[in-house]
């Protein structure tokens, strides 16, 4: 009788220390999942800050290639304006979601002014190889010509690398809905069947068009993702949970993509991140009940 009393102490301490183990384990993994979507968050950050910088360089480069006084003072305007969205982004935290999404939505703004202004540079530029080509046939100008020409590639040549940075895409109008068995919107997500996540591509003429592979990303309240596959960002792998390979023209589209339900969904904050071509083009939080 005694020696089956101990037997069972044994068992009940063993099954204590295993629940323990498990626990710990358990809070290791949200710890770490935790960590991981903070260090996305900063890497977006970081990302944003490198982008905005880039930025102020472009304007500052592009008016030391003009001499129009009006533009150059429009310039000067912008600059100003990204270089204090830059310090307000430098300011926030990273996991302050709603004030990132803000200055997302004005770097896209900020790209696309400087699109406009590249347009117009160009537009300059086009008018300067015209009469650069009239004072080619003039014999006595040729080696004001020649000069001209090295000039011009060069001007181009930064052209060139400021149009990369203005062609990135933008995903914009980004929605997610909790479809039910019926694909009616749920009103709670222990309801939900099908998850739809539909945004728009913004037109960018400067863009090269094609087949384009878009990444959706759901990130869960607890900071789990909902993976269905894995690609290359940053330098590593990061899970997604939908793509979609869409034909881009370079006008505004609109894409929709689905997940399937095969979990139980909590309430509280969703988020959804959009990447392409290696970059992260959007993102939004979402809460349901």
């Amino acid at each position: 009788m005694k020696k089956t009393l101990i037997a069972a102490i044994v068992v009940v301490i063993l099954a204590m220390a295993a629940l323990l183990v498990v626990l710990v384990l358990n809070n290791r993994n949200l710890e770490q999942e935790k960590a991981e979507m903070l260090e996305l968050a900063e890497l977006d950050k970081m990302e944003m800050e490198n982008e905005y910088e880039n930025l102020t360089v472009q304007y500052e480069d592009m008016m030391k290639t003009i001499n129009n006084d009006s533009i150059i003072a429009q310039l000067t305007q912008e600059q100003m304006r990204t270089q204090q969205l830059l310090e307000e982004l430098k300011n926030v935290k990273a996991a302050d979601a709603r004030e990132i999404a803000r200055l997302k939505k004005e770097l896209a703004t900020v790209r696309e002014v400087l699109r406009s202004y590249i347009r117009q540079v160009d537009s300059l530029n086009q008018v300067n190889q015209s009469l650069m080509a009239e004072n080619d046939r003039v014999k006595d100008e040729l080696a004001q010509q020649h000069h001209a020409n090295e000039d011009l590639r060069m001007e181009k040549q930064n052209l060139t690398e400021k149009v990369a940075i203005a062609a990135q895409l933008d995903a914009t109008g980004i929605t997610m809905t909790p479809l039910n068995k019926r694909q009616k919107t749920s009103k709670k997500m222990k309801d939900c069947k099908t998850i739809q996540v539909g945004f728009n591509i913004a037109r960018n003429v400067t863009a090269q068009t094609g087949n384009r592979t878009f990444y959706v990303r759901i990130q869960t309240p607890s900071g789990q993702t909902l993976a269905a596959g894995s690609f290359p960002y940053e330098n590593r792998q990061i899970e997604y949970s939908m793509k979609k390979v869409v034909e881009y023209t370079g006008e505004e589209i609109n894409v929709q993509t689905y997940w399937q339900v095969n979990e139980f969904l909590d309430a509280g904050q969703y988020r959804v991140s959009i990447f392409a071509d290696g970059n992260m083009i959007g993102t939004k939080t979402f809460t349901f009940e």
